[in-house]
């Protein structure tokens, strides 16, 4: 009797920790794979433009604040001293216009204040960097 009972709690004891270990991996395999890009996102972000944009609206230094920057009309964050081609320039950021202005700011505007900053060939990182954009303006 007693091994039988024995056994019954290890096949339970057993079918718990199966049960368990399942569902570890299920949670972990189910996680957004675009939690992972805006990790990677935020990371190039902050190694790239972080020095002189920050990702809180109102926030501005060296260059505007980024948050909320996919959507927005070029030139217009109230409080920011832009370069008159910026203001100028029609530009509305969105996916297209951050990678190419990412890659090379002066093609997309002529004249920006962006020095000494001269671009991001690796179109893998723009990509990550847009993403991240992307995120934190809501969109």
């Amino acid at each position: 009797m007693e091994r039988e009972a024995f056994w019954s709690r290890f096949l339970a004891t057993r079918e718990l920790l199966v049960k368990l270990a399942l569902a570890i991996l299920a949670v972990v395999l189910a996680s957004p794979a675009h939690a992972q890009s805006d990790d990677a996102g935020q990371l190039l972000f902050n190694n790239a433009c972080r020095t002189c944009h920050s990702m809180k609206e109102g926030d501005n230094r060296l260059g505007p604040s980024l948050g909320g920057v996919v959507g927005r009309k070029a030139g217009s964050v109230a409080g920011y001293a832009y370069s008159p081609s910026m203001k100028n320039s029609g530009v509305t950021w969105d996916e297209g216009t951050l990678d190419k202005f990412i890659a090379n700011p002066d093609e997309v505007v002529h004249g920006n204040n962006m020095k000494p900053f001269t671009g991001i060939s690796d179109a893998g990182q723009r990509q990550e960097i847009v993403a991240f954009l992307k995120s934190i303006s809501g969109k």
